[in-house]
């Protein structure tokens, strides 16, 4: 019945289903080689989906982090998720029950897929964004499990993995400002990110510098930054 759109929906997310499987891959990997086996894979690709902050939760659950850390860290490296929602709710509003799963599945590269998508001739645009968010999950769950299941049979060495979604990142952060004329953003990132480097040491820093860029970006938009940005 909805061919067409099944059709059109993987065709839009061909790009992110060749990152999501090579990475979900690599998460599989590297939680297996921690002592997690591929239902844990499963579940906290079923239930968690959160790309970056799955490689940050395996460091989490292998440190023995706390239930408040675990929070603190969670939300800070997934707040860009708030100006994500804010920006798709006229787009969702018409999704009805599919609502609940569009905002669970609104990771960065479904949200550029979602932003810059016109419905094709002949499909349903409400199964249509449906679908494109379904499949960039599957593509991820897929892979984590292959990778998991890699792990299993096959002794390899995973130095490096879990820089996967830091180099994934680098990559975003580098096109941007190559392809944008502003970089004032950019610029305080960086120079927030190196203080508190320099202060807080390399164990420690990543909390810090987050809340220093959140509310730097915060004082800055209120400011009129937006504009000169």
């Amino acid at each position: 019945m909805y061919k067409k759109d099944m059709r059109e929906a993987f065709l839009t997310t061909i790009p992110v289903m060749m990152g999501y499987i090579v990475l979900g891959m690599a998460f599989g990997m590297l939680l297996e080689s921690k002592g997690y086996g591929v239902i844990y894979a499963l579940l906290m690709s079923c239930f968690i989906y959160a790309g970056s902050m799955q490689f940050v939760a395996i460091n989490l659950l292998t440190s023995g982090a706390t239930l408040i850390s675990g929070a603190i860290m969670t939300l800070l490296i997934n707040a860009r998720h708030l100006v994500y929602g804010l920006s798709m709710i006229k787009k969702f509003e018409g999704m009805g029950k599919l609502k609940p799963y569009m905002i669970f599945s609104l990771t960065d590269e479904t949200y550029s897929l979602l932003v810059a998508s016109q419905t094709p001739e002949g499909c349903h645009e409400k199964i249509y964004l449906f679908l494109i968010s379904f499949f960039d999950q599957c593509y991820w769950v897929v892979g984590s499990l292959v990778g998991s299941l890699i792990g299993s049979l096959i002794t390899i060495n995973t130095t490096g993995l879990d820089f996967a979604m830091t180099a994934l990142f680098v990559v975003i952060v580098l096109e941007q400002f190559l392809t944008n004329e502003k970089h004032l953003y950019t610029y305080i990132g960086f120079i927030i990110s190196i203080l508190c480097l320099v202060i807080f040491g390399s164990e420690s820093f990543i909390i810090p510098s987050m809340i220093g860029i959140l509310l730097s970006l915060i004082i800055l938009y209120q400011k009129g930054g937006k504009e000169n940005a």
